[in-house]
Parts: structure tokens; sequence; C-alpha cells
């Protein structure tokens, strides 16, 4: 039974819902998305088809309450500040690429991401003022009218690979919608255009900054990965110096190696 419902299970995946628009949509010129959530392995999911997009904006949505709590306990007021909206998106993305396993295609997936942006293929911008919780895709025509119908899927898949239903296992399990008469997709529009002119564009140079500060794309010499190895296997005990220590009794001697002990101790504690 064919269904415009999309739960990404077995073949009923969102990610097959967006190759067949994408396959077969007539004269598809832009593509727009609302998300509360992105991660790069979700636009590298879609990105063959979006090459072939010609416009393409994508808004995604911030910790904003996260951004208002630290400015409360610094005794600040958070107003909605471009910068401060842009350093938490990027802070976002980088910690992706922290956490994300690698492999050649993750990383190649990542650099393509922050590449199209670099180069303005595609435009992101985020939302400083609310949470965005909803999830919003839109396909249009180059003539997008009553007598030209556009797509809209709504539901509750984020951008990212498990939203999509990309993965092989582990899935989310999502429950989405299309919708094909213009009067809801001109409206999805509608509320796309009011939140895209009431966000902030993240710049090419802000994900410039990001690729040159980030460990993508770059070869190391063994010495680097040695000290990489050591931070890894020891943590913060590598930068401990003894010399610094308090809160010992008056004429303590300092011994490094049971300073040192101590301090394993401490770090097994805090892990385990």
């Amino acid at each position: 039974m064919s269904t415009n419902i999309f739960t990404n299970e077995a073949e009923n995946s969102l990610l097959n819902k967006f190759n067949g628009i994408f396959e077969n949509m007539i004269n598809l010129h832009a593509f727009r998305a609302v998300v509360g959530y992105f991660r790069a392995s979700g636009y590298f999911a879609i990105r063959e088809h979006l090459m072939k997009v010609p416009d393409v904006k994508i808004l995604v949505g911030i910790d904003v309450d996260h951004i208002i709590s630290e400015a409360q306990r610094k005794g600040l007021l958070f107003t909605g500040d471009d910068d401060k909206t842009r350093q938490e998106f990027i802070s976002w993305i980088e910690k992706d690429i922290k956490e994300a396993r690698y492999a050649k295609n993750v990383e190649s997936g990542i650099l393509s991401f922050i590449d199209d942006i670099i180069n303005k293929r595609i435009e992101i911008r985020a939302h400083k003022s609310k949470q965005l919780h909803a999830k919003i895709y839109i396909f249009l025509p180059e003539k997008f009218n009553s007598h030209a119908d556009g797509r809209l899927i709504t539901g509750s898949s984020n951008l990212t690979s498990a939203g999509l239903g990309a993965k092989k296992e582990a899935n989310n399990y999502e429950f989405n919608v299309e919708i094909k008469d213009y009067p809801n997709v001109k409206f999805a529009l509608d509320e796309f255009e009011k939140l895209w002119i009431d966000s902030i564009d993240i710049l090419p140079e802000n994900f410039q900054a990001l690729k040159d500060h980030s460990h993508i794309d770059k070869l190391f010499t063994p010495f680097e990965i040695y000290i990489k190895f050591l931070i890894e296997y020891f943590g913060k005990n590598i930068e401990y110096d003894p010399e610094t220590v308090g809160d010992v009794p008056n004429n303590f001697k300092k011994l490094s190696y049971q300073i040192d002990a101590v301090n394993q101790g401490f770090q097994m504690l805090m892990e385990h």
C-alpha cells in the first residue's frame, strides 16, 4: 500500500524518499531545510543530489538556552548576539568533527560540507532567538506557484544519517509525512522565509578557521602522533607540575613520584 508516511523501517526511509524526489522532480531548483539538529554525516548522505540543485539553504537551531544560562552565570544579558551565535554553532560543528568515528569517507564528508560553505555552494544560517525543534524540508521548482507544485516533508527527522535512515544499523525510529498541495507547501515556505530573515549567516571565513584549527585534512609528523598518544593515554598527568601543588602540610617534602601517584589515583577516581 502506497503511503506518504515514512518511518525509517526497512525500505521506508526518509533517505529513500529524498532520493526519489531529487531524482524525479521536474525542474527542481531549490531546497530549503529547517532542522533542530545537524550533522555533517546527514549532509553528506544527500550531498550528491544537492550539488545538482542551484539554490540550497539550511537553517539550524542552536542551544540558545545554553548561551542564555552561561550569560546569566556571568551576570550578562544575552540579546541574540551574532558573534556569540556563530561561535556556538562553530563549536557545535567542531564537536561533531571530534566525536566522529575515523573513516576516510567520514573525513571526506566533513571536508566536502566545509568546502561547500567556503565556496558558497550552499548557505547555512543559525537562528539566534529561539530553539528550533521543527524539522521541515521543502523542494521547489524554479517558478513555484499554484500550477507548479513543490514538495514538503515534515515530521521528526533531523538532518543526520540516523534521522534520514542512512545507517544500515541503529537508525532512529522517525515519523515523517510528505505533503504536495500548494497551500501547505506555500505556508511552510513563508514560515521558512520569516525564520531565515531572523537568523544570522555562518560566514565562509568561520568555516575556513574551523578547517585550519581542526585535525582533518592534515598530515602529522611521527612526533606529533606520539604526543597525541601520550595525551590520550595519560590525560592531564603529562601536564602536571609538582611545583604547583598546594594544600600540603608545612615542611612537607614534595617528591614527584609520590605526587604522580596521588594524581594518577585521583584521575582514576574521576574516570570510574
